[in-house]
């Protein structure tokens, strides 16, 4: 049986690695779009445009941090819904930093939490998340009904990989300090990004399940340009991609109730 899944980057550079990883993309083949109106690229509200696939996947650029990627999110699955075609599963990915020595550059971090790590408040005695305020939430657990198989694609795939939270942040960590606080706080956590915990709380408004998928192009810590493997970690996107599409489209994805 295929799935319908919502693949989520930040920017196209991601989903043009996520699509190439998946194999043949007909954006790119005029012939065959026209063949297939329904694998045309779908314009959606807010000036979006949903990259339709033939294989299930549908391919969108949510922009950059958790707000801007939760509307976007919002969006399409919205639009899903009002069609009578709703998503089985929504997808975050993209490249991202990864806290060592858990995710060295190179590595496939799949969440088994999608964490927003700094949803709360600074005080006298320390940080507060949002839970401990007494309203909201800060994370979003991934049940190993889902992380399992991908992280077992991936293994068979000899791909260099993990199983651990991935935290986003509004701002990037630029130093030692910073990098060591969200650590003490998040000690197993693998990766930061900006958009994962958007994206999972518009996924859990309409009740499908999502994960995020994120490769590593840096060091969390101090800011240094000279040291990021952009391109690296695009193409271990790609080849993550590769090994993980025939689980995400083929097999089922509704948690289990381990995660109820």
């Amino acid at each position: 049986m295929v799935h319908r899944i919502l693949i989520v980057t930040a920017v196209a550079a991601e989903a043009d690695s996520v699509a190439a990883g998946l194999g043949h993309d007909a954006r790119d083949t005029p012939r065959d779009t026209a063949r297939e109106p329904s694998r045309k690229p779908v314009p959606l509200p807010g000036g979006l445009t949903l990259r339709r696939r033939a294989d299930g996947a549908d391919l969108l650029v949510g922009g950059v941090g958790p707000a801007a990627v939760a509307a976007a999110t919002a969006t399409a699955l919205t639009a899903a819904s009002l069609a009578g075609t709703p998503y089985d599963l929504v997808v975050s990915a993209g490249i991202a930093g990864g806290f060592a020595p858990h995710a060295p550059i190179g590595t496939v971090v799949v969440s088994e939490a999608i964490v927003a790590a700094d949803l709360g408040a600074d005080t006298p005695d320390g940080y507060l998340a949002v839970e401990e305020l007494g309203f909201g939430r800060s994370a979003h657990p991934v049940p190993h009904s889902l992380t399992g198989p991908l992280a077992a694609a991936l293994r068979a795939g000899d791909r260099p990989h993990t199983v651990a939270p991935v935290l986003t942040v509004s701002t990037v960590t630029g130093t030692a300090g910073r990098a060591a606080e969200l650590a003490g706080r998040h000690p197993t956590a693998a990766a930061e990004a900006m958009e994962g915990f958007g994206v999972a709380e518009a996924a859990a408004a309409y009740g499908v399940p999502a994960v995020e998928i994120r490769s590593v192009s840096n060091a969390v810590g101090p800011r240094d340009r000279a040291a990021w493997r952009i391109g690296e970690a695009l193409d271990a996107l790609r080849q993550a991609f590769a090994l993980l599409g025939p689980q995400l489209l083929t097999n089922p994805t509704t948690p289990s109730a381990e995660a109820k």
